[in-house]
């Protein structure tokens, strides 16, 4: 599966009933509570790392993008958007990158 395919199923989940599909549920709870278990997942999935847990590692590394699609699409940001961005920082060296950030703030 692609990060785009992912991103078509859940968007069609979302549009079902809240009673028949988890991702509507969560949509239905509001942006706190969707960006709040993104963050639980990817808690989780930096603990599995750092313990050295790779099936869980997987495990959770999976929940971490299905909940940030989830946020993406509760926040009405398509993933090309996103890949357009990853994309874009290419052309430079990440280190390049980051400090032009920094000039930026």
């Amino acid at each position: 599966m692609t990060l785009e395919e992912l991103e078509a199923r859940i968007a069609l989940r979302a549009a079902a009933s809240p009673e028949e599909s988890y991702t509507a549920k969560l949509i239905s709870r509001g942006m706190n509570k969707t960006a709040q278990k993104l963050g639980e997942e990817a808690t989780e999935a930096v603990i599995a790392a750092v313990t050295g847990d790779r099936a869980e590692l997987v495990k959770e590394s999976a929940d971490v993008l299905y909940h940030l699609l989830v946020v993406l699409k509760a926040a009405n940001v398509p993933l090309a958007d996103v890949m357009a961005e990853l994309d874009a920082r290419t052309a430079q060296s990440g280190l390049a990158e980051k400090a032009s950030r920094s000039e930026k703030q």
